[in-house]
């Protein structure tokens, strides 16, 4: 679906969008229905916002905004338009609400959102260049990648509920020796960061495509490790969030298990906590650039669509897609190595950049969700690149670019150090 828009696969994107909307329901189905108006993340809404901002958010981008179809329901329309990202508690606390409708009115809701989308995908005129929210079908591919990327948000939220109030998926762990620390050395040359928007969909921070001289550097082979973090902890760095510490033993929480500590498991940790940690090593964090050399450059000069080359994603270059919903080790994936023998840069975890979020030159708002990412240009959100164990396979992509607070420690998140 990256191609050139001209023509429509429309039982594809049927397909596409019921499999996101079964995702969801699998999703919300781990969590108890007393859990459901719960907030273990302060700063997100609970759990029942969330089954209805995905219907809510398609109907209104695709058949309300876009076909300028009738509402179904303004009240639940508004109530369910948009998630929020306060950068405290005490500012989330304004978002809170004592009561939520009805399970039985948000099913209803959601069903008739799902029956008026799928209508207009098999249907509707969802390509025309005289509305700029159809120009190559804007507005169905923002609908199509938009709930994917809440279910890896929701799995965050599940991560941080009690094991008594969710179901759980059972996953085989492994863990070995972790690697011997490895450093490799990238040499100059020009990344080339973003994406032509006349070429392929993608979100509006993803454009335009420039090219980034890239001076010399050596970088990691493999992104920091538990063992690694246990050092710095020992020597009086921070616990991180998904960290158990229990009788001088630290263990995993995991998404459903609590596990030993697995050392060769990358660490999930926040931002600032990466730089700390590049401080004590002396050395620093990658760069937006730098990731895309080592990621995506080659000795030759070409550049690859992925770290392992052309071929699409697939389970044996990384730990995406629901493979799995908790990381392995970061050696798991000797094919998924870049043409400089950096390995598991995409899957097992985002990987934290020193870049803050900003637009690329020339950034426009996109037409079908203009608020996207222009409320984030504040120099607090830092870019984050690659992919987790629950980034859906088609948000995977050179020019993706995630984002998050410095400071924010639920999310999937792992780094690497490099040194010039």
């Amino acid at each position: 679906m990256s191609n050139v828009v001209e023509t429509l696969d429309r039982a594809a994107l049927l397909d596409w969008y019921r499999r996101n909307r079964e995702r969801s329901a699998q999703l919300f189905a781990l969590v108890d229905d007393a859990a459901l108006t719960t907030r273990p993340i302060p700063l997100r809404h609970p759990f029942v916002f969330y089954q209805g901002h995905l219907p809510a958010f398609s109907f209104l981008t695709l058949n309300e905004r876009a076909l300028g179809e009738k509402p179904i329901d303004p009240a639940l329309e508004k109530l369910f338009e948009r998630g929020i990202d306060p950068s405290s508690a005490a500012a989330a606390l304004a978002h809170d609400r004592s009561q939520w409708p009805s399970h039985e009115a948000i099913e209803q809701f959601s069903r008739e959102c799902d029956e008026r989308v799928e209508a207009a995908l098999a249907t509707a005129d969802l390509i025309d260049d005289r509305n700029p929210r159809l120009v190559r079908a804007q507005s169905v591919f923002t609908v199509l990648e938009h709930e994917p990327m809440h279910h890896e948000t929701l799995l965050y939220i599940i991560h941080q509920l009690p094991q008594s109030e969710k179901g759980r998926i059972a996953q085989e762990h492994y863990d070995h020796a972790p690697p011997a620390p490895q450093w490799r050395p990238v040499p100059a040359g020009l990344a080339t960061l973003g994406a032509d928007a006349r070429r392929q969909f993608g979100w509006d921070n993803e454009f335009g495509r420039h090219e980034v001289h890239v001076p010399a550097f050596d970088v990691q082979q493999f992104p920091v490790t538990n063992a690694d973090w246990l050092a710095f902890v020992e020597s009086g760095g921070p616990v991180p969030q998904f960290w158990i510490e229990r009788e001088g033993e630290f263990f995993l929480r995991g998404v459903f298990d609590e596990l030993p500590l697995p050392l060769s498991w990358p660490v999930y940790v926040t931002n600032e906590q990466a730089r700390t940690y590049a401080d004590w090593k002396g050395a620093a964090l990658a760069t937006e650039a730098q990731f895309h050399r080592m990621a995506f450059g080659t000795p030759w000069g070409e550049e690859r669509a992925y770290p392992w080359g052309g071929a699409p994603p697939h389970p044996l270059f990384g730990n995406f897609d629901f493979e799995r919903f908790d990381p392995e080790p970061v050696d798991a994936h000797a094919a998924g190595a870049s043409a400089f023998d950096v390995h598991d840069l995409i899957g097992n975890g985002w990987e934290w950049t020193s870049t803050p979020f900003a637009p690329f030159p020339g950034f426009e708002p996109m037409a079908s969700y203009p608020q996207y990412s222009a409320d984030f240009f504040d120099g607090r959100h830092f870019v984050m690149k690659g992919a987790s164990p629950v980034t859906a396979r088609e948000l995977i992509r050179r020019s993706f670019r995630n984002w998050f607070y410095s400071d924010y420690p639920y999310m999937y998140a792992k780094f690497r150090l490099v040194s010039a």
